[in-house]
Parts: C-alpha cells; sequence; structure tokens
C-alpha cells in the first residue's frame, strides 16, 4: 500500500516533504505542526490576533523571524513600503537578505509571490495582503510544492470588516494569529522581553512565547501553553 502512494503521488507531482521542515525548536509548537516544523513546499498564512495596526505588525514580526532562519534570499512583496529596517533586523532578518516587490494593486503581489516561489531557490517568499481568496491560495500552493519554497501570507487590515474575513477558506497548510501580550517581567525595572499569543487555528492550539530574538528563534515564558481555544476563553473568564 505505501509503494502504491508513492507512484500516486509521483504521478501527481507531488514531492514528499519529509524531513523538509523548518521547526521553532520550541516542543509545544512543532509538537503540533505536521512534520514537525513549517512545512518546506507549503503555504502558511499569518494574521493579527485582532483588527489594530500593532497586532498586524506584531504577524509581519513573526514571519520576519521565521523568514531569517530559513537560507538565501528573501522575497517580500508588498503595496506599501511600510516595513521598519532596525526592526526586521530585531527579529533576525537582515535587510540585505530581502528583495522588495512593490505592486500597485493585491493581485500583483499574489502574482509576484507565484513568479518567486516558481524560481525556486530562496529562503521564503512573503506576501502583505488584505484577503487571501481561495483560488489564489490554491496558485501559490501549487508554485510551492512545484519547487519546494516556503511561501508565507501575512494578512494585514485597515478595517474590522476587512479582519472579519480572516478564517475564510483558504489552501494554507497552517494558518496562524498572533497578538501582543505585555513584556515578560525580569529583574531590571522597565525592562523585558517582548511577548506574543500564538494561535494555531487548525491544530486548535495556543501558546504564549517570546519574541523573536536577533537570530528570528522564539521561547517559551514561564506562563506558556493554554492548549485550546475553548480553554482560554474559560480562563480569560475566570
Amino acid at each position: 500500500m505505501g509503494d502504491l502512494r508513492d507512484r500516486i503521488a509521483s504521478l501527481e507531482g507531488v514531492v514528499a516533504k519529509q524531513g523538509e521542515c523548518l521547526p521553532f525548536g520550541v516542543s509545544a509548537i512543532d509538537a503540533v505542526l505536521p512534520g514537525g516544523g513549517l512545512a518546506r513546499g507549503d503555504l502558511h498564512e499569518f494574521a493579527g490576533g485582532g483588527a489594530g495596526t500593532v497586532d498586524g505588525a506584531a504577524a509581519a514580526l513573526f514571519v520576519a523571524g521565521v523568514a531569517a532562519r530559513t537560507n538565501g534570499k528573501i522575497v517580500w512583496c508588498l503595496t506599501r513600503p511600510d516595513l521598519f529596517f532596525p526592526a526586521l533586523a530585531q527579529a533576525g532578518l537582515n535587510a540585505n537578505r530581502v528583495i522588495f516587490v512593490e505592486s500597485d494593486r493585491e493581485e500583483d503581489v499574489l502574482a509576484s509571490m507565484e513568479e518567486a516561489l516558481s524560481f525556486g531557490g530562496l529562503g521564503a517568499v512573503v506576501g502583505e495582503v488584505v484577503r487571501l481568496p481561495m483560488l489564489a491560495s490554491r496558485r501559490l500552493q501549487l508554485a510551492a510544492e512545484k519547487k519546494g519554497s516556503l511561501a508565507l501570507v501575512v494578512c494585514s487590515w485597515r478595517r474590522q470588516t476587512e479582519a472579519n474575513d480572516f478564517g475564510q477558506p483558504t489552501a494554507s497548510t497552517t494558518r496562524w494569529g498572533v497578538s501582543v501580550l505585555p513584556s515578560e517581567e525580569l529583574p531590571v525595572p522597565d525592562v523585558g522581553r517582548a511577548r506574543c499569543l500564538l494561535e494555531l487555528m487548525r491544530s486548535r492550539a495556543e501558546v504564549i512565547v517570546g519574541a523573536c530574538d536577533d537570530k528570528g528563534r522564539i521561547d517559551l515564558p514561564t506562563e506558556s501553553i493554554y492548549g485550546s481555544h475553548s480553554s482560554r476563553r474559560s480562563r480569560h473568564s475566570g
């Protein structure tokens, strides 16, 4: 049966991605991800946990940290040149590694992503959009599969109505919500590592992590794992 599955996958042009994952090095996250990390050759979708720009910026920086831990150039496609280079560096991503592709329309952002993914040989391809349509997500997924590229989409919103679109079906392998939390307290007054809440939508898990350091790595603070969405709701209502 295993040989038959391999033959079918070969006929369909599907490349086995076993072992081709980018782990976070945090067991609470890697344990719930297929393959133990973010699969290369797949599309992964990120968004701020709320409609505000602060959470949106946190999602972009989290993606920058992911990209920082890859090898090779990063193509970052967007409509607004509003990325703050020192913040990227703080998340571990050197701006010299990034090729920025600016477009007037989101349709062109998605098209640029697809072309970059089809080129191959890149550390990651990132795109910032307000909404990721199902058809576009399928095209990105197929392009990522073809070359084994890592595709990362950041959904950034300006209005609450746009935020409501997140959660609609897409072809993304994983979907993440990133929300800013108060910094972890340290013995030094007014100093603390930034923290965020990661919501792994498909796995229905939530984890509090320390924001990316200058190597793109995250860690688990003392207060870390909530578990499921329902457990978080009960905790906050108590």
